[in-house]
């Protein structure tokens, strides 16, 4: 069973850390709408890794030949969505600048879990960690427990990273947000380009 607390971990921060624009989001959310907006962004792409984490132990193979179809459309509609972000931040005078961090928790935990559940690839790593191994995928515990891992390790590092862009919070001069909102709103929208680039690559 600790096999599988382990893997599950590692393949929670395997999937979790490389930087993505989900990444930048969380971190520019913390900048910009404090501690308690971060830590939902952080939440919600957690939440998304844990259902397609789930999903995957529990159906595998047959999942991906369901998504298989609607991957390149997801990853094409993600990319339009991330792109509208991006847009959003290079208009905004300052994605830095305070405001008001209660009112938008819930509808900051929506969007990047949706955002993030427009990435079905997750889902398609997952079943091929299910199929590769088998002494987990074939035992009800050592599924639940490598689900559970997963899911706290990708939601640890989604947090560490909302503590640091919320430690800048109400700290950055305007003129440094001003740039620090124009560098996020490019790096979101470039990633967004690659993300539309390599599903229509791979379509």
């Amino acid at each position: 069973m600790f096999d599988a607390l382990l893997l599950g971990a590692i393949a929670g921060y395997a999937i979790a850390m490389p930087v993505g624009p989900i990444a930048v989001l969380i971190l520019r959310t913390g900048m910009r709408d404090g501690r308690g907006s971060a830590l939902a962004a952080g939440a919600g792409c957690a939440t998304a890794d844990l259902l397609y984490a789930s999903a995957a132990m529990l159906a595998g193979p047959a999942l991906v030949s369901v998504i298989a179809p609607v991957l390149t459309p997801a990853r094409l509609v993600a990319a339009v969505l991330l792109i509208v972000v991006a847009v959003r931040g290079l208009r905004a005078p300052d994605a830095t600048a305070p405001s008001d961090e209660r009112a938008s928790v819930g509808r900051t935990y929506a969007t990047v879990l949706g955002l993030t559940l427009l990435n079905p690839s997750t889902v398609i790593y997952f079943a091929s960690l299910a199929v590769g191994l088998p002494a987990i995928s074939a035992e009800p515990l050592a599924r639940g427990l490598f689900i559970v891992a997963a899911a706290t390790a990708s939601l640890s590092w989604q947090w560490l990273l909302a503590l640091a862009g919320s430690s800048l919070h109400g700290r950055v001069p305007p003129r440094l947000g001003r740039v620090t909102s124009i560098a996020s709103a490019v790096i979101i929208g470039g990633l967004a380009l690659k993300i539309a680039a390599d599903a229509l690559t791979a379509s």
